[in-house]
């Protein structure tokens, strides 16, 4: 007997979330983010959703990973 899969579905209210984050809000959080944060849990489907928005906008470049810092 195969196991089913269940597709997880994006709450449009995180995905609108996402869609407001600037760039440089976006490399923040992708840099800082506490561990297990929702966006980045790889069984949810928001890391996809954000990889694709913050490549949109030009991703990481020096001048924003300077700007962060660590």
């Amino acid at each position: 007997m195969k196991p089913e899969i269940f597709e997880i579905k994006p709450d449009p209210k995180e995905v609108e979330k996402i869609n407001n984050l600037t760039r440089f809000e976006m490399c923040r959080l992708h840099r800082f983010a506490p561990a297990g944060h929702i966006y980045f849990d790889g069984s949810k489907p928001y890391w996809k959703i954000f990889e694709k928005r913050l490549q949109s906008l030009g991703g990481f470049s020096p001048e924003i990973s300077k700007a962060l810092g660590w």
